[in-house]
């Protein structure tokens, strides 16, 4: 298994979302899940002023993105990959980035 994480511009999100969904391998039976998006600031290059705000706490201009999380069996990696890459894309040259983690163990809630 594999946990992909993914830094992308929130005027993109949704569509990388509904690609992952369109797509059919982002469903619990296709071994895709626990689909989150989490809300996080980030130093990345804004694509345009309105994206760039000052943060107080950090002391920094920084942009709103999220981070998009899921699982998937290893052989999903490259598709989904590739769906986030091609979706996520905002024409800027550094855009975002995905992880790709291993998954030594993974338990059930309550399976204990």
């Amino acid at each position: 298994m594999k946990e992909i994480k993914a830094y992308i511009h929130n005027h993109r999100i949704g569509d990388v979302i509904r690609a992952l969904k369109d797509s059919g391998q982002c469903n619990a039976s296709a071994g895709c899940r626990n689909l989150a998006v989490i809300p996080v600031q980030s130093l990345l290059k804004a694509v345009d002023a309105r994206e760039q705000h000052y943060s107080i706490e950090l002391a920094e201009e920084v942009i709103y993105e999220s981070k998009l999380e899921l699982i998937c069996e290893d052989h999903q990696v490259d598709e989904l990959v590739g769906i986030i890459a091609r979706t996520a894309r905002t024409g800027q040259a550094d855009p975002g980035w995905i992880f790709v983690i291993d998954i030594v163990r993974a338990i059930p809630v309550g399976a204990m």
